[in-house]
């Protein structure tokens, strides 16, 4: 009994592990070694001027990583006392990576042990009855050996001026950073405690 109940806990555990590696890049400072991959960084050009960034994982939507990026610049601007900012330049990049993982499954061999045994199943095929699956010959049921999968991860950026008083309401570069951290801060989800 108890050796169940440490394998049900080593599972439970491996879930919440799983869990927290399936989750989009919370708000957070881009640091090295943290629970979630990503997040925000600044660095000053000169005076009033920043360079912003934020950084998403795979699966942080486009919309979600160029919020961040408002907000981040909406932040930093009240940090360093000023009232609003303007964005000079802004881009966001879309990294795009395929992976082709060969059918964890497949293998004709099966290693050294057992010589050229293989293993083989039969399936019912609707209107064609029983089929059989042999991996070494393969089989349209497992035609696919590999599976192939695309991921996108997205990367925003600006450089902001930032400036005291109000914003000049003509440009539409001009943001008021208080209405911005009112405006987006419901939306922005923070890394959990000890993450």
């Amino acid at each position: 009994m108890a050796r169940t109940t440490a394998v049900a806990a080593a599972a439970l555990l491996l879930t919440a592990g799983l869990a927290g590696c399936a989750t989009p890049t919370p708000y957070q400072p881009r640091e090295v070694g943290k629970a979630y991959s990503g997040g925000f960084s600044e660095q000053r050009i000169e005076g009033s001027r920043w360079r912003v960034t934020f950084a998403g994982n795979t699966l942080t939507s486009r919309e979600t990583v160029e919020a961040y990026l408002l907000y981040r610049a909406a932040e930093l601007t009240l940090q360093q006392g000023f009232d609003g900012f303007t964005i000079v330049d802004r881009a966001t990049d879309k990294h795009t990576q395929t992976y082709v993982d060969p059918d964890p499954l497949y293998s004709p061999w099966y290693g050294p042990r057992f010589g050229y045994w293989r293993p083989s199943w039969r399936y019912y095929g609707g209107g064609f009855g029983w089929r059989s699956w042999d991996p070494f010959w393969g089989d349209p049921f497992w035609a696919d050996r590999v599976d192939v999968r695309t991921v996108e991860r997205f990367e925003a950026g600006a450089e902001i001026v930032m400036f005291r008083g109000r914003k000049d309401p003509a440009d539409p570069r001009a943001f008021d950073a208080r209405s911005v951290v009112d405006n987006l801060g419901p939306r922005i989800v923070r890394p959990a405690p000890g993450g």
